[in-house]
């Protein structure tokens, strides 16, 4: 699968349209390898729900949620806050997926797929456990309909997407498709931040482009190594400790 054979997974359902939250999209219209395809909005990945206030809370609540899963650092909590869950109560709960903030130079970065790649190898690799915590808790009965999501929606969320939408059997060029759609996200975030947020804008300008670059070819990279080790994504998740019931409920909630 070259990256120029990637699906097109473009549709007018899946951004859910917000203000100041810009990569809030459903992970619903893909297939799976069986035949089947993931349903629309039950399962939903986000970036940075503590910015939803107002009107952007009143165009969520139709989704009717029930969970969110927050895969944030305590910092990030304690600094930017959280779901409005005063304003819209759900089963709120926060799972910090990554051990150590990225530290690299941008100077040191030639390949930035590369670069990648190693950043949610070693989150993988760090904190197995929690990632299959998250999956459990969106897998939990009645969780659905979900949003996991952390600052961007790109790594954290897209490592955990990645894991779910693959131990569904959808394949792997749609899932680093679905992760490549949030370049449109990070473009919707720097103008609005431009516009609105100065501190954001700030923020951005200072980080350095691989940062916050969405390579599709990451993803793969990705995949790959996961399934020379393990096989399927579905054995790599059940190794992590997520239990096949879990999986069952997903697949029976999430596909027809």
């Amino acid at each position: 699968m070259t990256l120029h054979h990637l699906p097109d997974v473009s549709d007018p359902r899946r951004v859910i349209p917000l203000d100041a939250v810009h990569n809030f999209r459903d992970i619903g219209g893909y297939p799976t390898a069986d035949g089947r395809t993931t349903k629309w909005r039950l399962l939903f990945r986000a970036d940075a729900l503590y910015r939803l206030r107002g009107d952007d809370v009143d165009a969520v609540r139709p989704l009717g949620l029930r969970t969110v899963v927050d895969l944030r650092t305590d910092e990030e909590l304690e600094l930017r806050g959280r779901f409005p869950v005063d304003e819209h109560p759900i089963d709120f709960h926060h799972i910090d997926v990554m051990d150590t903030t990225w530290e690299r130079d941008e100077n040191d970065i030639e390949d930035v797929a590369e670069f990648l790649c190693s950043a949610y190898q070693k989150m993988l690799h760090q904190l197995p456990h929690r990632f299959a915590e998250a999956i459990e808790r969106l897998g939990a009965p009645e969780a659905l309909p979900a949003v996991f999501h952390c600052a961007a929606g790109k790594d954290r969320t897209g490592v955990t997407a990645m894991l779910v939408l693959g131990a569904l059997g959808v394949p792997n060029e749609y899932i680093a498709a679905d992760y490549g759609l949030t370049a449109e996200g990070t473009a919707r975030t720097r103008a609005w931040a431009q516009r609105e947020s100065p501190e954001l804008w700030q923020r951005m300008a200072d980080t350095p482009s691989a940062w916050m670059a969405a390579e599709p070819e990451a993803m793969l990279k990705v995949i790959a190594g996961i399934e020379a080790e393990h096989g399927t994504i579905r054995d790599y998740v059940l190794h992590i400790g997520v239990q096949p019931a879990t999986l069952d409920r997903l697949a029976a909630a999430l596909l027809e």
